[in-house]
């Protein structure tokens, strides 16, 4: 049995894009946490690839942009191209159903709180460690 569930958060927004015979195929990365620290302490990452067809695909480009946590069925499906001479090996999820994970509501509840911390860090560094250090994190810093 091929059968494969993830929750993570999509990377960047969806890329669709159509074969030649018009079916729709999305392409994205999501970024899983393992449910174990490492050696360090410290929690990592894995960026699975996945693809969506047809309907899916186009729903979920429609729908879903950078940062949305989702949950994915699928399988686990193996390939091999030919590039510069070379074959390169692929291992990707094919997406067979999807869940949204977190409403449109809760996303922007999410960013109204963190532009009230931008706005709190601004208006009074005195009062706020971070931002005597002068550290910044804007959201290219972050993986996902």
């Amino acid at each position: 049995m091929n059968r494969t569930v993830l929750i993570g958060r999509t990377t960047k927004d969806i890329e669709l894009s159509y074969s030649p015979n018009g079916v729709a195929v999305a392409k994205f990365t999501l970024a899983v946490n393992r449910p174990f620290k490492n050696a360090n302490g410290e929690r990592e990452t894995d960026f699975i690839t996945c693809v969506a067809f047809r309907k899916t695909a186009e729903t979920m480009a429609n729908y879903l942009t950078k940062g949305n946590q989702v949950g994915v069925e699928g399988r686990i499906q193996t390939g091999r191209y030919e590039r510069d001479g070379k074959t390169v090996f692929t291992t990707d999820v094919s997406v067979d159903q999807f869940y949204f994970l977190e409403s449109k509501k809760d996303k922007q509840q999410a960013s109204q709180s963190n532009q009230q911390t931008q706005q709190y860090q601004q208006q009074s560094p005195q009062n706020n460690p971070i931002a005597q250090q002068g550290t910044q994190i804007t959201d290219s810093d972050l993986p996902f």
